[in-house]
C-alpha cells in the first residue's frame, strides 16, 4: 500500500570531496544539498548546527560516535572566521580530535585534499549563501 512520500535523514553512505558550494548548500557525488553538512567517515550527513554559525558541545554526537576514525575535525564556519568554543574543544581533545575552524570555503578545499590523501579527516560545514 503506498503511504505517500517519506521523508528520511539526508545521508550519503560514503565519502566523497565537495564539488562546489554555495547558495545555501553543497555538491558532491553527482547529487546535491541544500543545507549544512557534517562529513564523517560513515558518510556524508544532512546536519542543522544547534547554534549557527558555530560549533558547540550538542553537535558533537555523530563525531564523537566515530571519533576512533577521525583525528582532524575541519570546521567551516560560513563566510567569516569564528572560535570554536573552549568547551568544544575540550570535549574533542579528550577523543584527540584536532579541531581547526575556517571559513566553509577554505574547509571545504582543505577536506578535499586530505580527504585524497586518505586522511582520518571529518567536516562540519555550515551552508554559505
Amino acid at each position: 500500500m503506498n503511504t505517500g512520500i517519506e521523508i528520511r535523514e539526508a545521508h550519503f553512505p560514503g565519502r566523497a570531496p565537495i564539488d562546489a558550494y554555495g547558495n545555501g548548500g553543497f555538491r558532491f557525488a553527482e547529487m546535491s544539498h541544500r543545507g549544512s553538512l557534517m562529513c564523517l567517515p560513515s558518510g556524508i550527513h544532512g546536519w542543522e548546527p544547534k547554534q549557527s554559525p558555530i560549533l558547540t558541545v550538542a553537535d558533537l554526537d555523530m563525531i564523537l560516535q566515530q571519533a576512533s576514525d577521525i583525528e582532524i575535525l575541519l570546521v567551516g564556519t560560513g563566510m567569516d572566521l569564528r572560535r570554536i568554543p573552549e568547551d568544544v574543544k575540550a570535549v574533542l581533545r579528550e577523543h584527540r580530535i584536532s579541531s581547526d575552524p575556517m571559513s566553509t570555503g577554505a574547509a571545504v578545499r582543505t577536506y578535499n585534499v586530505l580527504l585524497a590523501e586518505d586522511r582520518a579527516v571529518a567536516a562540519a560545514l555550515i551552508a554559505v549563501e
